[in-house]
């Protein structure tokens, strides 16, 4: 990230929804008498404070997790962490050893199944495919689970592709799991950031959280679909104590506590006065972003092809000439040093088996996709052929 993010004119490999300053978190609010005071009480004495996180902030989250369910999640239930990188990485290490098997949804955030192989764990891919609309088929995860799987890990809505897990399968992994007495762990990072789909619509994932099964455990962050990546808050939650409590204790060894300065802005994010607008800004934004991004490929659809997203900020869309796949690494560099546009090379940040493939950032400033967009429009009718292609 930093040898290429910081160089680049126009981010479009990008995860986060554009991100806010404190000023513009306060304009958001609901409430015209809030001050900066009310964000960062400059008069509060900074000790480590809270262990576990402050309870305004894990109030604020276990309400989120509590609507429409029948037992509400209490805020001990919830742990704060320095952002989702360090939420998953204390799950994993609190739950995975040598000898475990762990099935994981596939393509994804890599460290998802990189941590448990360095832990010695087994790691099957569970893996969606562009053909069924990145769909993952429930049989072959049947098929994957063994008597020694321990873990099946979700990612919801998916890294790189923006599909989501609908609600009929979420109910089936559940019931599959709590049968086999099978931990989930759901990385859900990018939600709520439902911008294609309708809370209407049957297919409407909740959080796996509110789906009756104890063994879950999902995580979150500020960055992603809240705009606030600088504040580094993250969190796991989970309605079984005592898989809270294994994680504390590995947060013991590597996190005494999150910055209370951080947590001050997270509870104001999140708080009723500011969460509305702020998640509005951000789906409307995408919206209005992914029509530019489809507009796009339509007219370059002799080179490019995709599933159009569903949810979260992440286009992954494949690049092809004469059949054949182009060099993504080669297409991203050059892309960055003859336009200054950054996107992600498929193959690189996701697998082999991703020849060809792209992932792009969409909902940056509006501003910033359609100056970039225009970049790539240049660059493909003046640098496009040229690029190698591999063989698939």
């Amino acid at each position: 990230m930093n040898d290429h993010e910081t160089t680049c004119k126009y981010n479009l490999a990008e995860t986060c929804c554009a991100s806010v300053s404190i000023d513009q978190l306060l304009a958001l609010s609901e409430n015209k008498e809030a001050k900066i005071t009310d964000i960062l009480d400059t008069s509060r004495i900074q000790d480590y404070g809270e262990i576990t996180g402050t309870t305004d902030l894990r109030t604020h989250l276990s309400r989120l997790y509590s609507s429409k369910v029948g037992t509400p999640l209490t805020p001990k239930n919830v742990l704060i962490t320095p952002g989702a990188i360090a939420a998953n990485h204390m799950v994993l290490y609190s739950l995975i050893g040598p000898g475990d098997h762990v099935v994981c949804h596939y393509p994804t955030y890599q460290q998802l199944y990189t941590i448990p192989q360095s832990l010695g764990a087994e790691v099957s891919l569970w893996k969606s495919k562009p053909e069924a609309n990145w769909l993952p088929d429930f049989d072959e995860l049947k098929a994957m689970v063994r008597d020694d799987t321990k873990l099946i890990i979700l990612n919801n809505p998916q890294n790189p592709t923006g599909a989501i897990l609908p609600k009929p399968l979420l109910h089936k992994i559940i019931d599959f799991a709590e049968a086999k007495n099978i931990i989930i762990l759901s990385d859900e990072v990018y939600r709520p950031l439902f911008h294609s789909i309708s809370p209407l619509n049957s297919d409407f994932p909740p959080s796996t959280l509110s789906l009756g099964y104890k063994n879950v455990i999902v995580t979150g962050s500020l960055s992603k679909a809240y705009s606030l990546a600088g504040i580094r808050i993250g969190w796991v939650a989970s309605r079984s104590a005592e898989l809270i409590e294994k994680i504390t204790i590995t947060r013991d060894y590597t996190t005494i506590s999150v910055s209370q300065l951080d947590q001050s802005v997270a509870a104001f994010a999140l708080a009723p006065d500011t969460i509305h607008a702020l998640l509005g800004r951000n789906i409307q934004m995408a919206k209005a972003n992914l029509e530019l991004l489809d507009r796009w490929i339509i007219k370059h659809d002799e080179y490019c092809s995709w599933v159009k997203p569903m949810a979260g900020t992440t286009a992954f869309i494949k690049f092809q000439r004469d059949g054949k796949p182009i060099d993504t690494v080669a297409f991203c560099q050059t892309l960055q040093d003859k336009m200054g546009v950054l996107i992600m090379p498929g193959d690189f940040a996701f697998g082999e088996e991703f020849k060809g493939y792209v992932r792009i950032g969409y909902v940056c400033h509006t501003e910033v996709l359609k100056e970039g967009l225009e970049e790539m429009r240049k660059f493909m009718r003046k640098e496009f052929d040229d690029l190698p292609v591999v063989e698939s």
